[in-house]
């Protein structure tokens, strides 16, 4: 590695670890500009991942990142799997960060989405992206369109998940085109079936851990107090630059 690629990651660190997330990616741009995206490539290999979750998890549909394209579905899985650490639980910027990913021009989605589920704490990071729409999912698994009504229906048990999986789709994908959660879903089931069934099983775990009171969750804007520290941070501390899992501990090596 030549010595200028080993001074960006320094000092993208270091940028990271002061909470400049901005300032970190315009280091990393500007490499790609003066010396190719093989050269970005080379450094994003060696960044933590920790670091390359801090950059990537703050996308702005406004303007497009050199780096969240540049991503590769490994070095992206490993930054998902950890993205908890941030405690946002609204995971508003988990599906910014997939959609924006999983979806550009050049990517198979399927390659992504395998590369997470490949990983330990994968299918609980895929659960928390459709946490806010599994009564959805849980339809769309039940009978193949994303439609819910009252009394709809038992959920279905794990050995009728399976049979169900290799049923013929009532929905063609055009139909779900939305780059969010509903394709992600559609190909989930339909061409990582297991993967599907996996993190559906997860999630129906978090949304019962919800109703039992044994999770964190926003309610009516507030979060619950009682809850002991568990180290993770603060989304309002990280929206406004203010500090990064990184910055909180430096020495904490990545959890992959």
């Amino acid at each position: 590695m030549a010595s200028n690629q080993l001074a960006v990651i320094e000092k993208t660190q270091a940028l990271i670890a002061a909470g400049d997330i901005v300032g970190a990616e315009s280091v990393l741009t500007e490499l790609a500009d003066t010396e190719g995206d093989n050269a970005l490539m080379v450094v994003l290999e060696q960044l933590p991942a920790k670091d390359v979750l801090a950059v990537i998890r703050e996308y702005d549909n406004s303007k497009s990142s050199i780096i969240n394209m540049m991503v590769t579905p490994e070095q992206f899985a490993r930054a998902v799997v950890i993205e908890k650490q941030y405690k946002d639980l609204s995971h508003t910027h988990l599906r910014g960060m997939m959609n924006s990913v999983i979806f550009r021009d050049d990517a198979d989605p399927v390659e992504f989405m395998t590369a997470i589920g490949d990983l330990e704490g994968g299918s609980s990071a895929l659960a928390d992206y459709f946490a806010e729409k599994w009564k959805r999912v849980e339809a769309f698994a039940r009978t193949g369109t994303f439609d819910t009504v009252e009394e709809d229906g038992d959920e279905l048990d794990e050995d009728e998940l399976r049979e169900s999986a290799y049923a013929r789709p009532k929905l063609d994908e055009d139909e779900v085109a939305d780059q969010d959660w509903m394709q992600l879903a559609y190909i989930l089931r339909y061409e990582l079936p297991d993967l599907f069934i996996e993190m559906l099983l997860v999630l129906r775990a978090k949304a019962r851990a919800y109703e039992m009171g044994e999770e964190e969750y926003v309610v009516s804007g507030e979060e619950s107090t009682d809850e002991p520290d568990d180290g993770r941070i603060e989304t309002k501390e990280i929206d406004f630059g203010r500090i990064t899992p990184a910055a909180r501990d430096d020495d904490e090596e990545s959890a992959i």
